[in-house]
């Protein structure tokens, strides 16, 4: 009987500890999307830029353990009029020839105690071969109709803002200003 009653212990054991890793999810790249926005005199540059490839894993139990890394396709990014789409991909701003990706990696994450879905993120993100650091605003969702408490599918966003500056990506900046407002909206996946 001991050993039965200690081989269904350990047996507990390990099925919590597997239960409380990070889970691992799938990006849906065609569902995710990052728009930006950058004042353009008394208007608008607004654009989108396609996610390449991405790395999540949420710890709901220790959300410290939580990793997000995400990485962007600067060569394809567009912006809502074509000379502002070139400028964007050229050598004075982003430079996509050169420097092809934007890279963000988390490195702390801070629930809000309040409101348990949303977070901020820290990390450091690369852009032009330059890398700093950064806070971004995070939130989960589920899907509408999707149960509580139900994980297998969700929508991540991340916001938050970068300087042109910071990262040498100066081109026009008499006409286009240096903030740059970030909305990162991924849907993920849980993978098997």
């Amino acid at each position: 009987m001991k050993i039965i009653l200690a081989t269904f212990c350990l047996w507990v054991a390990a099925a919590v500890s597997v239960w409380a890793m990070p889970l691992s999810y799938a990006l849906d790249a065609g569902e995710s999307r990052v728009g930006f926005e950058v004042p353009f005199g008394p208007d608008q540059i607004t654009g989108t830029m396609p996610v390449r490839s991405a790395d999540i894993a949420l710890d709901f139990a220790q959300p410290s353990n939580s990793r997000i890394s995400v990485v962007l396709d600067v060569g394809n990014a567009q912006a809502n009029f074509p000379f502002a789409t070139q400028a964007l991909r050229g050598p004075r701003v982003l430079d996509a020839a050169a420097f092809p990706d934007i890279t963000f990696v988390s490195n702390s994450i801070e629930v809000q105690r309040d409101a348990p879905s949303k977070a901020r993120l820290g990390g450091d993100i690369t852009i032009r071969g330059v890398t700093r650091p950064i806070v971004l605003d995070v939130e989960l969702f589920r899907p509408a109709g999707r149960a509580p408490g139900e994980r297998e599918l969700l929508f991540v966003r991340l916001e938050g803002a970068v300087s042109r500056a910071a990262f040498g990506a100066t081109g026009w900046d008499d006409l286009v200003g240096d903030e740059v407002s970030l909305d990162l909206m991924l849907r993920i996946d849980l993978e098997e």
